[in-house]
């Protein structure tokens, strides 16, 4: 049980590396929840070593472990669920906008300065930031 749980950090922090380097968005999202969970993981295991004699201030017998790190990966579960939450979202909604999951695409689809005739509006007159607007009477 000793050598299980370490392997299963570092199983967890490189199938997520593996994961990150794909080039699909999903998979990024995956990837990035499983090095949180690895991460997680090695916190509890770091602080499940430090079981002493007595809690401070009581005077009661047995060992305690301390329950900073429990806390600590408590917190850090709430935010990771809140922040793959929000990938997700931002995921489906950058599909549903371009059509596809893969990051190089989404890159090339979304940069305004590889193509800058991609989302332009016919009708708008252009800015030019080096001239400004063409507004009548401001000089």
């Amino acid at each position: 049980m000793a050598i299980l749980l370490p392997l299963l950090v570092a199983v967890l922090i490189g199938a997520g590396v593996y994961l990150v380097l794909s080039r699909a968005l999903i998979r990024l999202i995956i990837g990035l929840s499983m090095i949180a969970y690895g991460a997680n993981l090695s916190i509890l295991l770091a602080g499940a070593g430090t079981a002493q004699d007595a809690p401070p201030l009581l005077n009661t017998q047995g060992p305690y472990n301390d329950p900073l790190p429990q806390a600590l990966i408590l917190t850090a579960i709430v935010i990771g669920f809140g922040t793959t939450a929000l990938l997700l979202v931002l995921s489906v909604r950058a599909y549903q906008a371009t059509r596809t999951d893969h990051v190089q695409e989404l890159v090339e689809r979304l940069d305004p300065l590889e193509a800058p005739d991609a989302y332009a509006d016919p009708e708008r007159p252009s800015v030019s930031p080096e001239v400004g607007p063409d507004v009548e009477g401001t000089r």
